[in-house]
């Protein structure tokens, strides 16, 4: 008993040691875990605040460019006026003065003409109005982009139109240029960060970054992921050139990967430890087969040796006409053989052959009675008719004579073994009841281990045989159906009937 309370506690040892060492290595991933992502989400609100300081900047830019454009309407609405009154005025000083506004303009593109679009006049332009006496056409709509200036002078009305200066033009193309890299740039920059750039609506899609390439063409895939992002932290907003946007972003993939990780551990460390107690238990059952099998077999030859000297031993009572002597020795020679016979078949492969379970049972209780005392009752209860099933009949009388001979111990040579065996379509169930002395509960699964005895002799096998026998070679059951100490116990035996 001791042996497997030892390893009990070594098993439990074990497992706990096992508990122990995955725990600490989960709490270590997930400490880890939650500093990454901690430092992730420093870095986060560090680049969200370099986004806003840089849209800002594009902001205050784009503020800059109004403030110019506004100023080259004004000097067109001086170029204009300075035209005017070039026209209409008789003094000499105003008409210098106002020439020199109007040839001092080297940077604004400025067509005058009729009512009939013919050009008067042309500054800062890259045509000869010689070749192009007419404003129409494309270099029209290149001049309509902001409203002419009428010049009105003595009934007679011209237009002045203008366009972006060069200078102007140029800088232009640079905040765009500027706003598209800002985006870019915002993308690129979040490093691992899965990023997704919406308008005002937060319904279209501008930009995104670290996306899967199989959500990217997906729009409705995108709103999802924006509202989830959402929940994880509020969307960056932006205002640039009169239009707002939102950056929404959220933990990158190797964070993601990291919280999983835990996970993944765990599932390996109790796939590993299921995998390592399967092949221990197979290579510790095999081991344990082979020394059944060595043990059975070797017991069978030792007994050889001495029954063929004793059936020669009853020959010769014969001729001296010993006969019920020799009857005797005889029977239980023949007894000798079936144990025999058993020890043999237990380290070899057996085959099952129909038989009645009830004639099988009665013969071994008609062995155990004459054996046994009086005191003890023996009782079988069985149907009338019964199917046959396949049996090794030597082995399962072995079974009944061990399940009843522990019977007869736990009462002490007084009481009653009854044996009720009944069938149904798919099974044969045979129970053994007692009166003796009980099991406990906690020595109910442990009593069919291999050296497991409350008896002061005996080697604590005939349970263990038992089981491999019903088990191993029967594929059935043999369990403790119930004990009440001082009261009884009851073995089952689920036998299949095919």
């Amino acid at each position: 008993m001791s042996v497997y309370t030892t390893k009990s506690k070594w098993k439990w040892g074990i497992v706990l040691a096992i508990i122990v060492v995955i725990a600490a290595f989960l709490w270590y991933i997930n400490h880890l875990v939650t500093k990454f992502a901690t430092e992730e989400q420093k870095n986060l609100i560090i680049w969200a605040d370099a986004i806003k300081h840089r849209a800002e900047l594009v902001e205050s830019t784009e503020v800059f460019f109004d403030k110019l454009q506004e100023e080259e309407r004004a000097k067109v609405e001086i170029l204009a006026q300075a035209t005017r009154m070039l026209v209409s005025s008789e003094n000499k000083d105003d008409l210098s003065f106002y020439l020199s506004i109007v040839s001092n303009n080297t940077t604004i593109p400025v067509i005058q003409t009729d009512r009939k679009n013919n050009i008067i006049y042309a500054n800062n332009v890259d045509f000869d109005i010689d070749t192009v006496p007419v404003l129409q056409g494309e270099l029209k709509k290149e001049f309509s982009v902001y409203d002419p200036v009428v010049v009105s002078s003595y009934g007679v009305v011209n237009l002045l139109y203008y366009k972006d200066s060069k200078h102007f033009t140029q800088l232009r193309e640079y905040l765009d240029s500027l706003i598209t890299d800002f985006f870019a740039e915002t993308v690129i920059n979040s490093a691992s960060v899965p990023v997704i750039i919406t308008d005002s609506t937060m319904q279209h899609i501008v930009a995104t970054g670290n996306i899967p390439q199989s959500l990217r063409s997906d729009t409705t895939a995108l709103l999802k992921a924006i509202t989830s992002m959402d929940a994880i932290g509020s969307p960056i907003e932006l205002s640039l050139v009169d239009n707002k946007n939102y950056i929404f972003y959220s933990e990158s993939s190797i964070i993601k990967s990291l919280k999983l990780f835990p996970l993944i551990a765990l599932t390996i460390f109790i796939m590993f430890f299921i995998i390592s107690y399967f092949l221990f238990s197979t290579a510790r059952r095999s081991e344990q087969n082979q020394v059944w099998a060595g043990l059975a077999k070797e017991t069978a030859h030792q007994l050889g040796t001495p029954l063929s000297s004793m059936m020669a031993w009853i020959e010769l009572l014969k001729m001296k006409d010993e006969t019920e002597i020799a009857e005797e020795m005889n029977k239980d020679i023949i007894r000798l053989d079936t144990i025999t016979k058993r020890f043999s078949k237990i380290g070899s492969a057996i085959t099952l052959e129909p038989a009645n379970i009830a004639a099988t049972v009665e013969n071994s209780i008609n062995y155990l009675k004459k054996r046994t005392s009086d005191k003890v009752i023996f009782t079988i209860n069985a149907p009338d008719e019964m199917m046959e099933i396949p049996l090794c009949i030597d082995l399962f009388e072995w079974v009944i004579e061990n399940l009843c001979k522990n019977a007869v111990d736990a009462m002490n040579g007084h009481g009653s073994v009854t044996i009720n065996i009944s069938q149904d379509a798919k099974n044969t169930v045979i129970d053994v009841a007692d009166t003796g002395k009980g099991i406990p509960r906690s020595k109910q699964k442990s009593i069919f281990n291999p050296g497991i005895t409350s008896k002061t002799r005996g080697w604590g096998l005939g349970l263990s045989l038992a089981k491999r026998i019903v088990e191993d070679m029967h594929h059935g059951k043999i369990f403790v159906k119930s004990s009440t100490l001082n009261k009884g116990t009851v073995f089952r035996i689920i036998l299949k009937n095919r």
